[in-house]
């Protein structure tokens, strides 16, 4: 078994941008750290949470130097660093790589729909030998809603079987536990690392063989993510799974990133926490009226369990 490559609670981490929507490096490093110190095991920097599709390479290479040269230990980091264009994904896959990241999780490239296993096999190829690097490894990144370019069971076993000890996990944020399901049963007693894009299913995941989780959810509570597990096969499982499940599910009735945003600004009297890029838009008053009534009304049926 691979003891370097990220297992448990990982955060696609928010990013953090000053008025000017340019980053905010201190608010987001400072995150980071809070992350790792509240019940994450890795990060994802670059996901979707993190708005990467907003960031430009040369933003997303300087704040991930910026952020080692922080003090964030790269060996805790999976960017993220598929994109449509095959150089910029070569250039951000070569860059992790170099600063001594473990990982990377790779969305296909999403602009261009209805491609085949074939095009997209040629993708993933010409990355790995272009990068030519033997401490590559490759996170598959299978977010169908969003990128409606869907990576199939025929696609993965093709990758993980053209190259081994490269291609070694996923992130199936399908949001379908069937479809999660089959990827663990199938791929998961060869090594394969299964991650849920959602805490949702972080229960189900560790009993049928995932490695836990990357959920846009920890980062605003890892801790409780992190007791799940911790105690996936004990007594206390399916509650805290079940408090997982209420919290995440009244996040979800938001706009997620937005509504994870204006938690960290209310959380930490922090309004800047609220700056996002656009296409984005901070919630509206409403919005964030009702984002807070029914977070209080949690705490409140909590407390009275």
């Amino acid at each position: 078994m691979d003891t370097t490559q990220p297992t448990g609670i990982l955060a696609p981490a928010l990013t953090a941008f000053t008025d000017r929507l340019d980053i905010d490096t201190e608010r987001t490093v400072d995150h980071l750290q809070w992350l790792l110190g509240h019940g994450c095991d890795a990060l994802v920097v670059f996901g979707t949470t993190s708005e990467a599709n907003s960031l430009s390479v040369a933003e997303r290479t300087s704040f991930l130097e910026q952020a080692v040269a922080a003090g964030i230990d790269s060996k805790k980091l999976m960017p993220g660093t598929g994109c449509c264009s095959l150089p910029d994904s070569v250039a951000l896959t070569e860059h992790a790589v170099g600063l001594g990241c473990p990982g990377v999780l790779m969305l296909p490239p999403f602009y261009y729909k209805a491609t085949s296993d074939e095009g997209l096999f040629r993708y993933f190829a010409n990355v790995i030998e272009r990068v030519g690097d033997e401490r590559l490894r490759i996170y598959l990144y299978h977010i169908p809603p969003i990128s409606q370019v869907p990576i199939s069971l025929t696609l993965i076993e093709k990758l993980a079987s053209e190259f081994p000890g490269i291609v070694v996990g996923i992130k199936d944020s399908s949001g379908d536990w069937e479809h999660t399901r089959q990827v663990i049963d199938r791929f998961a007693p060869a090594g394969f690392r299964v991650f849920p894009g959602s805490e949702l299913h972080l229960l189900s995941a560790l009993r049928a063989g995932g490695k836990g989780c990357i959920s846009a959810f920890a980062n605003i509570n890892p801790a409780l993510l992190q007791k799940v597990f911790q105690n996936w096969q004990g007594p206390e499982a399916e509650a805290l799974q079940q408090e997982t499940e209420r919290q995440g599910r009244t996040l979800r009735k938001y706009p997620v990133i937005p509504a994870l945003k204006a938690i960290l600004a209310e959380s930490r009297k922090d309004p800047g926490w609220e700056n996002i890029r656009p296409p984005f838009v901070p919630l509206s008053v409403a919005q964030r009226e009702a984002l807070f009534a029914d977070l209080e009304a949690l705490v409140t049926s909590e407390n009275e369990r």
